[in-house]
């Protein structure tokens, strides 16, 4: 049976949609994948999804969702780093990332958190593999 994740941040536009998207990739075996804000944003980071586009990851279907839109049940909850402080969520795994964002930088410094990104979520499926989350 497939872990539900959510990787939650802010404005659910770039860090933890970059995650939804590797995770979807790389974890599709074990893991039903969500992703989340805590406050109302429009849309997805446009640099966030070009990055994403540029390593062969599809993020047409992204879009800026908030807590209340997925699940209330998951097995792990991952926020990025960006001093969000969640609602209660149910979950058996929390862990932060503490990843810097890079909105309003340049495309290099979304190229970075993107492969940081991808590096967390090849660990984090490679713990899910073993029964460790």
């Amino acid at each position: 049976m497939k872990k539900v994740i959510a990787f939650v941040c802010v404005h659910n536009s770039c860090r933890s949609i970059m995650a939804e998207g590797w995770a979807k990739i790389l974890g599709k075996d074990e893991l039903e994948v969500y992703s989340a804000g805590t406050e109302e944003y429009d849309s997805p980071k446009a640099m966030a999804l070009e990055v994403m586009n540029d390593a062969g990851i599809d993020m047409s279907y992204a879009s800026s969702k908030l807590l209340s839109e997925i699940p209330d049940q998951l097995d792990i909850l991952v926020t990025m780093g960006c001093g969000v402080e969640c609602p209660y969520v149910p979950t058996n795994h929390r862990e932060d990332w503490g990843l810097d964002d890079p909105s309003g930088g340049p495309k290099a410094g979304f190229e970075i958190t993107r492969d940081i990104i991808k590096e967390k979520v090849i660990e984090l499926v490679k713990r899910v593999k073993k029964g460790e989350l």
